[in-house]
């Protein structure tokens, strides 16, 4: 069984890019695209248990500020359990990490995240 600890520096820094946008388009007030920003973050960073418990816990504050009490309940679920799920290697690739989604499905991958994972 492999389990994942460290995020590779390659994609750290792409994790970090997408939170940044985050951060850019949240302070503008421009929602979804902070949010989709948060999902791309989610979808690099779900392998790693530190990344994918912090995206999960700014999609969790994210739906505090926007008031939506679906959100909020998904993501203190996810915030359960999906950082063991990364250790262990165990997470439904490409899930964007909303509660608009069901947290094991797996979904398609945006190319330019998917050349980044398969980067070694």
């Amino acid at each position: 069984m492999k389990f994942n600890t460290k995020i590779p520096k390659h994609l750290k820094q792409a994790y970090n890019e997408e939170l940044i946008q985050y951060s850019s388009c949240l302070e503008n007030k421009e929602y979804g695209s902070a949010w989709y920003h948060l999902e791309r973050s989610h979808i690099i960073g779900q392998s790693y248990p530190i990344e994918h418990t912090y995206s999960h816990w700014l999609m969790l504050r994210f739906g505090f500020r926007q008031k939506d009490t679906k959100e909020v309940i998904g993501q203190i679920i996810r915030l359960l359990v999906g950082g063991w799920k990364s250790f262990i290697n165990h997470v439904p690739l490409g899930n964007t990490g909303g509660a608009n989604v069901p947290p094991l499905k797996r979904m398609s991958i945006p190319n330019d995240i998917e050349i980044l994972l398969n980067t070694k």
